[in-house]
């Protein structure tokens, strides 16, 4: 009951709010949220105290990333939580499939950890309401009628669990259940949302297209993985809609789509500095500063994503930033010698275009780097032997603008699974 209260609470609160309609005026109120927010916790943290009383001012605090915040996991917390505990309360749940778990009044989970360093997610009961109340509003868009959303994860959580009401009928659907049983708990279940990671979208348009299933989900939205282009596309056609995506990582809700399907950074409760990685200045790292979490407070935090912000202005007119994509992780980024022995970086989407733009014939790909001069291309095509040829000479001229020129291309013709894991088309294994 305490929590029903406290999700309405914040539902009244983010209806009111009023957020400024300029970029200077929005800087200030935000600088201004941080400085209080900084303050609340710093009473709490240890970690985040001593920084304050070093450097006076939280934009003079040093950059963090994923290590030195799980290194520094027992002074960073305001609850007292021992890393160790909240790791062992978490892999208990993922191995019983009971997601209920919890240290006193807080909900810990694991991340799926893509980057091979898995992190934990602490939420209080206030923070659980702010984040139901968010969704409420912003990514499922509030409405008077019930509705049933179909929630596609590899784990659930006290947290998702909370948006259960009245109006929404939600039912988790266990990623590590079979595609099989799945996919016949959604045709009976005739959702009118689909919550899920692009991989597993994907299994269900291509259940749709087949005729397996028949379902008539009037919102869907991608979660977890990069949404590429590639798979929005087929997404769209199958289901003919706006595909939406909601950009949450265990660091903070960072972004959400608007009416026209483009992603906006949540500015309203998310500050966000970018670290560029190019000399155009068209790539980024954000570093992160989140004014609303208190459990686990996330102040100069840089994450691995590289982003690409859109350069023309959004049609919905909202002021905060737009996302063209997400290209994918810093450790997505291949690295190949090229002749003369300096070490080049080929951005994801360079990958992306060599395989889109040589033929229409991949129905899906995913690119490993698995060594130093060696890559494995997994396609799946209705002409495998076609599509090779196309991608090989596109892929080639690609290397040979970067000098690269005994670089071994392996073929495969079937797709690994990546039901329990993120969908990555693009990365580096070595």
């Amino acid at each position: 009951m305490l929590l029903k209260l406290k999700i309405l609470k914040y539902l009244s609160r983010y209806r009111k709010k009023q957020v400024p309609d300029n970029e200077e005026a929005l800087i200030k109120w935000q600088n201004k949220k941080i400085k209080r927010h900084l303050k609340r916790v710093a009473k709490k943290s240890p970690f985040y105290a001593e920084r304050l009383k070093k450097y006076g001012s939280w934009d003079k605090f040093p950059v963090i990333n994923k290590e030195i915040f799980m290194e520094n996991f027992d002074s960073i917390n305001t609850h007292g939580i021992k890393k160790e505990d909240a790791y062992k309360v978490a892999t208990q749940a993922e191995e019983s499939r009971d997601f209920s778990s919890m240290i006193g009044k807080v909900t810990v989970g694991l991340s799926s950890g893509t980057s091979g360093n898995r992190g934990i997610f602490l939420a209080s009961v206030d923070e659980r309401a702010q984040w139901v109340a968010y969704v409420l509003l912003h990514v499922l868009g509030w409405q008077w009628k019930q509705r049933k959303v179909a929630f596609f994860l590899r784990a659930n959580s006290n947290l998702y669990s909370a948006a259960k009401s009245k109006l929404i009928d939600f039912n988790f659907f266990d990623l590590k259940d079979s595609i099989t049983n799945n996919l016949e708990k959604l045709q009976n279940y005739q959702p009118d949302v689909i919550v899920a990671q692009p991989s597993m979208l994907i299994q269900i348009a291509k259940a749709q297209k087949a005729g397996r299933i028949k379902i008539q989900p009037k919102k869907i939205i991608s979660v977890a993985e990069v949404l590429e282009a590639f798979d929005h596309s087929l997404l769209k056609r199958t289901f003919n809609q706006v595909i939406h995506q909601a950009y949450q990582c265990t660091e903070g809700f960072l972004a959400k789509t608007c009416e026209y399907g483009t992603l906006h950074f949540n500015e309203d409760i998310v500050k966000i500095e970018k670290n560029y990685l190019d000399d155009s200045q068209e790539r980024y790292h954000p570093i992160i500063t989140d004014f609303t979490r208190s459990s686990q407070p996330i102040i100069r935090y840089e994450l691995n994503d590289i982003i690409i912000d859109k350069k023309e202005p959004c049609p919905c007119g909202s002021i905060f930033q737009a996302i063209d994509h997400i290209e994918g992780r810093a450790d997505d980024v291949f690295l190949i010698k090229n002749a003369k022995g300096e070490e080049i970086q080929i951005f994801p989407d360079f990958i992306r275009r060599a395989i889109i733009l040589a033929t229409t014939k991949v129905q899906e790909y995913i690119v490993e780097q698995t060594g130093p001069k060696e890559i494995i291309f997994y396609l799946d095509s209705n002409d495998f032997d076609t599509a090779k040829i196309a991608v090989t000479e596109s892929v080639l001229d690609l290397l040979e603008h970067y000098h690269i020129n005994d670089c071994k291309l392996i073929f495969k013709d079937t797709i690994p699974a990546t039901t329990m894991n993120k969908l990555r088309r693009i990365k580096r294994s070595c």
